[in-house]
């Protein structure tokens, strides 16, 4: 399939009943076939790989999508403290109704949900 904008928008939680359309993520990232992240092609568009934190009332951060040893996934800003490790993300599927946990700054997990996954 190769490199794909993914967008995800915050699911149900206790300070968002309904979700959200103003908070999540649009991020770069390449997948294979069945729509799962694939970590070679990410060795080779691993500049592309960017990230776009969305957050209602609050500044745009920007960084990339990162691989680490052991097949682990995070969202990388300006250093290692700020990463946002994501639960199991090399097991989801990036299609449309699919949801995916990110533990954010806070150190809150929080369930997303995929929205729309499109050429870039």
């Amino acid at each position: 399939m190769s490199l794909r904008k993914i967008r995800l928008e915050l699911a149900r939680t206790p300070d968002f009943p309904d979700g959200s359309r103003e908070c999540g993520y649009e991020f770069m990232a390449p997948l294979d076939r069945r729509g799962k992240l694939d970590p070679r092609n990410w060795l080779h568009d691993k500049g592309r790989c960017t990230v776009r934190r969305f957050w209602k009332e609050a500044e745009d951060e920007h960084g990339r999508l990162t691989h680490h040893r052991g097949g682990a996934w995070s969202f990388s800003y300006k250093s290692e403290d700020d990463d946002e490790p994501i639960f199991r993300f090399d097991k989801h599927k990036f299609v449309p109704g699919e949801y995916v946990s990110i533990t954010e700054h806070d150190g809150i997990a929080r369930p997303f949900r995929v929205v729309e996954v499109s050429s870039p």
